[in-house]
């Protein structure tokens, strides 16, 4: 086995899914809301949450590039793919997977606030805080973890292991 222990079960994450999703209806009641998901990573977690959320949502993409083919953050950012929805005037919501140093988010917070949304928040299935390197604020969060290499549920090591229903540890020997 690649990992060295799980920490977050399929049936934790779908807990923590509805709860999140109650909580963004609630908070976004009668407002216009566009939830934009960050590829590749958070499009499986994204995908559940919308279907929790009680409101007419629009849906886009961001595709980034702070990793490629390595387990740290090379803290440059790159837009593959831009957003197509206009934002103006309306509440954003942006879908992570996991927040490592913050410096990815807050790139994007600041990027989406040039085009003029009524607000902008984040949502992270995990965070590690321990690993910022900024002082980042995430509205709407799944767990918060230790400073460990995780796999599963959408996060992925090389491409590998994003289809797992779980989060888990993944063991040093596979990625160092």
């Amino acid at each position: 086995m690649d990992f060295e222990k799980i920490l977050f079960t399929e049936e934790d994450i779908l807990n923590k899914v509805k709860e999140l999703g109650k909580k963004i209806s609630k908070d976004n009641k009668s407002e216009e809301l566009v939830v934009i998901g960050i590829l590749r990573g958070a499009f499986i977690f994204m995908s559940d949450i919308v279907r929790h959320i009680d409101m007419p949502v629009k849906i886009d993409f961001f595709s980034l590039s702070s990793y490629g083919q390595n387990s740290n953050s090379s803290g440059v950012v790159k837009i593959r793919k831009d957003i197509d929805t206009d934002i103006t005037g309306k509440n954003v919501i942006v879908v992570e997977d996991i927040v490592d140093t913050g410096l990815t988010l807050n790139y994007i917070k600041d990027y989406l606030e040039k085009h003029n949304p009524k607000s902008v928040k984040l949502c992270s299935l995990l965070d590690k805080p321990k690993a910022h390197k900024t002082n980042i604020k995430i509205d709407y969060l799944g767990f918060e973890i230790e400073n460990h290499f995780v796999v599963g549920y959408g996060l992925d090591y090389a491409e590998n292991y994003r289809n797992l229903p779980y989060i888990a540890i993944l063991k040093k020997e596979i990625y160092s």
